[in-house]
């Protein structure tokens, strides 16, 4: 993780932070709950700088569990081939005690899922069952289109899970223990759920440093992206804990700056480089018109005899018919007899 993306959190301003609302939630009526251990959540709320470009999931790992043990995991397994639904159910449990994974409380093949659980009211009641869903990686993608928007709305959706694992108890540990947060391309804010009430307040304090911490380093943003972390419960006012300082947006600004200048100085060196082109070019113009000025050009119409050679000029050759026929009529305009004209042919006309 880079240097310039750590939070630099002061734990004792987080750990008086989780103390207050510990406090808050001690002295709030219980009135409206059900059991008197009901437990309510704790989370972290991130403020951005700017909203980003693209949508991103991020996957936290806790020290220590957010849930408690009374929560229900299900689990969303695929169909196995030549196995019957209960076929598959058992094998799925099997599996489970052999890898000695005991956070999951139900196992729904998929099947199941889609001829059960099929109407509204039923996915309804699924998903006021359990507080956590789980899915086979192999079927994660099938998911949606089954389990309706609602699911998606509330952030209920299944996680992946590689049930092919050799470390199949502790991947299903990490997803269960840890968290998640999902950073949108609509909004700067988002939600990070962390704790219980039930947990103490140095479990908490470390779940959100280490929460903190995994966001900073994961999210995909250039430089500090938080700029407030907040910490609330369900019902309480948020707290803050961290306020970033605005030393890096001195550091863009002045970044900005340089480049502004760098370009000024860019645009006038290639204006001056124009210049002197255009300058050049005039300058070349300007001299071969006065070169051609200086030479007078001779019209050429008549050919230019060169000595030791001959034109070749051709000429033709009359006839002796032609002769003859000069001649005789020389000798007639002498004597002034006029030459005889052509005869006509008479038109003879075909009798019937």
């Amino acid at each position: 993780m880079d240097d310039e993306r750590l939070v630099q959190l002061d734990r004792s301003q987080v750990n008086k932070a989780v103390l207050a609302l510990q406090a808050f939630l001690k002295s709030k009526p219980t009135g409206k709950k059900l059991f008197k251990n009901e437990s309510q959540n704790i989370s972290i709320l991130f403020t951005l700088w700017k909203i980003p470009n693209e949508a991103q999931t991020i996957r936290i790992p806790l020290p220590h569990a957010e849930r408690t043990s009374s929560e229900e995991v299900c689990l969303f397994t695929r169909d196995e081939p030549q196995m019957t639904t209960d076929q598959t159910v058992r094998f799925y449990k099997k599996l489970m005690e052999e890898r000695g994974v005991t956070n999951v409380t139900e196992i729904i093949p998929f099947k199941v899922l889609k001829t059960e659980y099929k109407p509204f009211e039923a996915k309804r009641r699924l998903l006021g069952n359990f507080n956590m869903f789980l899915a086979d990686g192999r079927i994660r993608r099938r998911l949606p289109s089954q389990l309706g928007k609602h699911f998606y709305e509330k952030k209920r959706e299944p996680l992946a899970v590689n049930l092919q694992s050799k470390h199949l108890a502790q991947d299903i540990q990490k997803v269960v223990q840890g968290t998640s947060v999902k950073i949108n391309n609509k909004g700067a804010c988002c939600m990070a759920r962390v704790g219980h009430s039930g947990m103490t307040a140095d479990e908490l304090t470390e779940n959100i440093e280490a929460a903190v911490q995994t966001v900073a380093g994961k999210i995909r943003m250039a430089g500090p992206a938080l700029k407030i972390i907040h910490v609330k419960s369900e019902r309480s006012v948020a707290l803050p804990i961290y306020t970033s300082g605005l030393g890096h947006l001195m550091k863009t600004k002045a970044t900005e700056e340089e480049k502004e200048s760098a370009a000024e100085e860019t645009d006038e060196d290639t204006k001056q480089t124009l210049a002197k082109e255009k300058n050049g070019k005039k300058r070349k113009v300007e001299e071969e018109e006065d070169d051609d000025s200086g030479d007078e050009d001779i019209p050429q119409l008549v050919p230019i005899k060169t000595k030791g050679k001959k034109l070749n000029v051709r000429h033709k050759k009359r006839r002796p018919a032609d002769k003859k026929h000069a001649s005789i009529l020389l000798k007639m305009s002498k004597k002034g007899v006029r030459s005889p004209k052509p005869k006509r042919k008479a038109n003879v006309s075909k009798r019937k």
